[in-house]
């Protein structure tokens, strides 16, 4: 399914493609709501979400982008009905065993984010190859968040500090903010400039809530699988209209 193909005139669409955001964060919403919009299984919705992932993170590699890092799954999703976990996960691997296979030629380097070690054995296999193949590359990052909390990751990262406090690896009397967040997944990787959200829901829903803190915020009413190239241009258009203080004046 190709959900995009119309070209994109630059001129018109008041990007400024020099001043791009670094990093972008999606929270991907609306998958099953734009399912039964159209009398189909939530199912079908993850699954055009899936295949629009790809086109938007294709695109984002294509404009310049530095970082993109996406909601994929998250660590209270298990709640789900089992047959709707089970379809995420199918289509996760059937996207990373492309992925493999087309990263040579696409040159995307990609890096998951959560707790893996929930997933199948052979999903954290394939993740883990991702990874391995994407040391090779420069260029466009795409993190995906898998089996990920935002809260969960600050307690993971806070115990990781302890510990390394007890085996004198760390002064607690010497933390700062950035060295904190080298205990973060996100280790490495700067703060996200711009989040958007699809659907229309005006919350984080556990996303990132250490590294969104002074992200500029986007909201629309698009289902993800309708979320268009022209829709992430009008995001970072509003991105660059912002004046970004940092708590400044």
């Amino acid at each position: 399914m190709v959900l995009f193909q119309k070209k994109i005139d630059p001129a018109r669409t008041g990007v400024d493609f020099d001043r791009l955001p670094g990093h972008i964060a999606i929270i991907m919403d609306g998958n099953g709501r734009w399912a039964k919009k159209r009398g189909l299984p939530r199912t079908a919705g993850h699954a055009a979400g899936a295949e629009n992932f790809r086109t938007i993170a294709t695109y984002c590699k294509d404009i310049g982008l530095d970082y993109l890092t996406v909601y994929a799954f998250s660590s209270e999703n298990w709640r789900r009905p089992k047959e709707e976990v089970g379809a995420i996960m199918g289509l996760l691997k059937k996207y990373l065993l492309e992925a493999v296979s087309r990263m040579e030629r696409d040159r995307v380097k990609m890096e998951f984010f959560g707790d893996l070690s929930p997933l199948a054995p052979e999903l954290r296999e394939l993740c883990q190859r991702t990874r391995e193949i994407s040391r090779h590359y420069e260029g466009c990052q795409v993190n995906i968040c898998l089996n990920y909390g935002g809260r969960d990751e600050i307690v993971r990262a806070a115990r990781a500090y302890a510990q390394d406090c007890i085996d004198g690896k760390a002064d607690p009397n010497h933390l700062t903010t950035e060295g904190f967040g080298g205990y973060l997944y996100s280790r490495g990787v700067p703060d996200p400039d711009l989040v958007i959200r699809t659907s229309g829901e005006l919350r984080l829903s556990n996303f990132l809530l250490w590294q969104l803190a002074y992200a500029e915020f986007y909201i629309t009413d698009m289902l993800w699988p309708d979320f268009s190239k022209e829709e992430l241009l009008r995001a970072i258009a509003a991105y660059q209209s912002r004046d970004r203080r940092f708590g400044g004046v």
